[in-house]
């Protein structure tokens, strides 16, 4: 598999952050790592192995990229209103800087996001938020809500980074293109979270697959398995 690590300088964020891109050409999937994970997570326990036909093939491009979750949710030192702060300014570079500049490498329109655990909470957060920039959410054992990171502070960054509740209130029909993937087990932690997502988007008519894994547990096993079985069935269009 074609690999390399690059820094993209963030004008936002005023800083670089680290990507590791796997591949030369292909459908681009954005991946993020699960709490405080860096850059190379997904790599270093084997989930980008699960398709490294697909990517030595020519037919996806994998983005993994660093989160500030140090600096926003997991910074204890922050009050909340910085944390969120600083966050909602991550989501900004993702939708000005970076996802531009993939659409532009990999000639689409909408790229796939993918993320496992409090990863599953970034990709799932990016693609409610921009659905005109995402065709297919592959969410895996996803956590959908932040609010315990805000100690009862609440407020527009807040709202707007919380698709447990800027979800009630969007236009069903700008979903109508996106795969979405919401994958879960019987043992997993996040089942509940997954379980009020579905029902979520059943009540707004969103179309999505629910899809819950017997006899396994919130771990790498699981979203490997997963990961391998949600990329080899994605349509491959913008």
């Amino acid at each position: 598999m074609k690999e390399k690590n690059i820094k993209f300088y963030s004008h936002i964020l005023s800083r670089d952050i680290n990507i590791l891109i796997s591949g030369h050409w292909g459908y681009p999937i954005l991946m993020f790592p699960t709490s405080m994970g860096d850059y190379l997570q997904n790599k270093e326990f084997g989930l980008l192995d699960t398709v490294d036909d697909l990517v030595d093939a020519g037919k996806i491009k994998l983005y993994n990229i660093e989160t500030i979750d140090f600096q926003s949710f997991y910074a204890k030192h922050l009050p909340a209103q910085t944390k969120i702060y600083n966050f909602n300014l991550y989501t900004q570079f993702l939708k000005e800087e970076l996802v531009p500049a993939i659409q532009i490498e990999c000639n689409v329109h909408r790229i796939a996001v993918a993320g496992c655990s409090f990863g599953g909470y970034h990709c799932t957060n990016f693609a409610f938020k921009n659905p005109n920039l995402v065709a297919h959410l592959f969410s895996m054992s996803g956590a959908f809500s932040i609010k315990s990171f805000m100690k009862n502070h609440y407020d527009d960054n807040v709202y707007f980074n919380e698709p447990m509740d800027f979800m009630n209130h969007v236009e069903s029909w700008k979903y109508n293109h996106m795969n979405i993937v919401l994958g879960t087990s019987d043992g997993d932690i996040c089942r509940d979270d997954n379980l009020k997502m579905s029902r979520l988007l059943a009540n707004k008519s969103i179309n999505h697959w629910y899809d819950e894994k017997p006899w396994a547990s919130h771990d790498w096993p699981l979203w490997k398995l997963m990961f391998s079985e949600y990329v080899r069935k994605m349509p491959l269009h913008i």
